[in-house]
């Protein structure tokens, strides 16, 4: 995908109310030159066009700092994917191999969520690719996030 592609659509699906979002993994946080693919993204997509989808788990997996995002792109990322993840013990490690119940691991939620208005965030969408007891797991992840404050 290129802003280029995300814009046309955005302006294609206007008139008939639809709006085009796009949601990041890891990939776009690999170096382009002296910038990466999300970045790209940001500069070059109109935001009355193309909203983005910042995917928590994903920003942090990658290394990248999710509140630097959103101070840099203020109002930006009005939807987050809310995933955990414990803390990679080395850089060759498979994100189904660290990917927790939100709140049992290293994402500091709370510092995060203190800057939901800096994004511009509207909707949280908690998730676990490969929950090992979905009801249960959802149900861990529902009380963490229920319980915190920010």
């Amino acid at each position: 995908m290129n802003a280029d592609y995300l814009n046309a659509k955005g302006q294609a699906m206007k008139p008939a109310g639809i709006q085009v979002g796009y949601h990041n993994h890891n990939f776009e946080f690999a170096p382009i030159g002296s910038t990466n693919g999300l970045e790209i993204l940001l500069a070059n997509t109109d935001p009355k066009l193309v909203q983005l989808e910042v995917d928590l788990f994903w920003i942090t997996f990658a290394g990248a700092d999710p509140v630097g995002y959103f101070m840099k792109n203020m109002g930006r990322f009005p939807m987050v994917h809310v995933k955990d993840m414990i803390k990679k013990p080395s850089p060759d490690v498979t994100p189904d191999k660290v990917m927790v119940d939100v709140g049992k691991g290293s994402i500091d939620w709370k510092a995060i969520f203190a800057h939901s208005g800096h994004a511009g965030i509207q909707h949280y969408f908690v998730e676990h690719d490969q929950p090992p007891q979905p009801l249960v797991d959802i149900k861990t992840s529902f009380d963490y996030l229920n319980g915190l404050e920010f």
